[in-house]
């Protein structure tokens, strides 16, 4: 065992075999740190059924891709990546069903993969046959690691081939008829590429396609190994981006891949470097780490008041679709999508966050700017008191509070919140699991709200008293039917109000208890006018331990009444 130890310490040692391989600009491509949001929305492309689907332990079937399609065009994606026809039957038999039943909306523009390979680029374009616009892929790997190991070719070699692949692509749309093409080129592994030789072969093969106003190309950056920290990644974009032919006739696309858990920050310094377009996937799905999230992008934007121009306000909908389709989980933590990304356990953030909600109601500002939570998460069919408020043994006060009263009306009294967040705290500290509102309401119902354990009020008459027999002329006199421990008791006192005329009398009972009354709120428990009413009453003992109870009623009387009693039952 401590050997195995010893193994694992040492094997951290490893670290030094590692080295740098990606590649700087040659020259200073810094201007994306002078902007500080991206401000307006990319062209979006989905590639959730060819390179989300490939990563897939069991891809998905011509049904589920069909039906996942139709889902994409309804969350607003005009460009979606179909497949690789080439590259087997059901990607080829898919791409022709869409075009052959007419499944493609007018506004979105279906895309497909080739290499650079005369029997593969005939094919891509077979399947292309009657399509009304189509983007055809072409990409071949151009990092030294790839040419080097894999291809075993050199730099003219590896060009060669991008422009083998462009010229047939040319050849081959030049002879189709009624497709509109819009060509794209990707120097795949471009992270591990050297930037001027990247920049050369881009250019070349923009130079075989003579890019304009009316047929524009798409060049497309992947990290298809995410090598670097962020910055680098849009230092690369903005150098090319700069030194691209034609640049005004390109469109700079990126593909950022997550390896290293930064395919969001590459994208978004990305957009701000020169990039016009992103390839990704809803949730980040895609092989090893995953493709860039296509969601989280988005509605990092929609956080920064910029329309992302794709549809996600119903959430919940879309998380349940991407789990029928690729039969695997959102992670609970996932931006925006998972269950509880919304979710505060923390008693100080559930405080700030329910005082924030009520600022809102009272103050009702234009901008949204509620503490720890950066989007409202109604914009995407979230729910607050499911989704934002969340009750275990970390939870507080404030949060315990805020459920009662958004799910059930009870408008807790400050000096009462303490008490009832240590109870909710400890009962969910003992189970070991949250409470969920419909629990915490079940909790404080039984143990605060109409208690009828030794004390129950049957009856009560009030008479007020004349001024000559009172010390003022708030003089109350109380004839109450009691049950204590069962037997009934007929008993009268005198007080300054109701509440006081009843302490008053029940002291004349078989215990005479002694306390003293502390204080007494209330308040309408729905919002109509003939709603309940809920009524808060506190005493004390001769110890000074303070006891609160709760009461309901249609009668604000009887409410107080019931809260005093509830209260009296919880010391006594």
């Amino acid at each position: 065992m401590t050997s195995d130890i010893r193994r694992k310490a040492a094997g951290m040692k490893n670290h030094t075999k590692y080295s740098i391989g990606y590649f700087m600009p040659p020259e200073k491509s810094t201007n994306w740190v002078n902007k500080d949001h991206v401000d307006r929305a990319p062209i979006w492309c989905s590639v959730d059924l060819r390179d989300g689907n490939q990563a897939l332990v069991v891809p998905m079937s011509l049904q589920e891709k069909l039906d996942f399609f139709k889902f994409l065009c309804s969350l607003g994606f005009k460009e979606i990546e179909v497949g690789f026809p080439a590259a087997s039957e059901t990607e080829y038999e898919f791409t022709r069903k869409l075009i052959e039943e007419d499944l493609i909306p007018d506004d979105v523009t279906i895309q497909v993969l080739t290499q650079s390979r005369q029997h593969i680029i005939e094919k891509t374009f077979e399947a292309l046959k009657g399509a009304k616009k189509a983007i055809v892929h072409l990409y071949n790997s151009t990092s030294v690691a790839q040419r080097e190991q894999v291809f075993k070719k050199s730099k003219e070699e590896i060009k060669d081939i991008a422009v083998f692949g462009a010229e047939l692509i040319n050849e081959y749309a030049a002879k189709a008829e009624g497709t509109d093409f819009t060509f794209e080129y990707s120097p795949e592994s471009f992270t591990g590429t050297e930037m001027e030789y990247a920049l050369d072969i881009c250019n070349t093969v923009i130079d075989v396609w003579k890019p304009s106003p009316e047929r524009k190309v798409i060049i497309n950056l992947p990290a298809t190994v995410s090598m670097s920290m962020p910055h680098v990644y849009a230092s690369q974009i903005e150098y090319m981006s700069n030194n691209l032919h034609n640049r005004d006739n390109v469109i700079v696309s990126l593909h950022p891949h997550n390896d290293r858990g930064t395919g969001v920050a590459d994208c978004e310094l990305g957009l701000l470097a020169g990039g016009d377009r992103v390839e990704g996937t809803l949730f980040g799905n895609g092989e090893r780490t995953g493709n860039v999230d296509i969601v989280t992008v988005a509605l990092n934007m929609y956080s920064h008041g910029v329309d992302p121009e794709l549809d996600f306000s119903d959430m919940p909908n879309i998380v349940k679709k991407y789990e029928e389709f690729t039969d695997m989980k959102v992670p609970p933590r996932q931006p925006y999508g998972g269950e509880l990304v919304f979710a505060a356990f923390s008693g100080s953030h559930q405080d700030a966050i329910a005082k924030g909600m009520h600022y809102r109601e009272d103050v009702e500002p234009d901008k949204w700017n509620v503490p720890y939570i950066p989007i409202d998460p109604h914009d995407i069919s979230r729910e607050y008191e499911a989704d934002v408020i969340r009750i275990n043994s970390q939870s507080g006060k404030g949060g315990v509070a805020y459920i009662l009263e958004t799910n059930y009306g009870y408008k807790i009294p400050n000096a009462m919140r303490e008490e009832i967040g240590y109870m909710m705290k400890h009962v969910s500290d003992v189970n070991h699991k949250e409470l969920s509102p419909s629990k915490i309401c079940e909790i404080f119902e039984k143990e605060y709200v109409n208690r009828k354990d030794k004390y129950q009020l049957k009856d009560a008459t009030f008479r007020r008293l004349p001024q000559s027999e009172t010390l003022g002329d708030n003089g109350i006199e109380a004839d109450i039917e009691v049950v204590i421990d069962g037997k009934t008791y007929k008993l009268e006192g005198r007080g300054n109000g109701r509440l006081d005329a009843i302490t008053n009398a029940i002291r004349k009972g078989p215990y005479h208890e002694e306390y003293d009354f502390i204080t007494y709120e209330e308040h309408a428990l729905e919002g109509e006018s003939n709603s309940r009413a809920a009524a808060y009453v506190a005493i004390a003992d001769k110890q000074g331990n303070t006891y609160w109870g709760v009461g309901i009623h249609n009668d604000i009387i009887y409410a107080s009444i019931n809260a005093l009693m509830s209260a009296i039952n919880r010391a006594f």
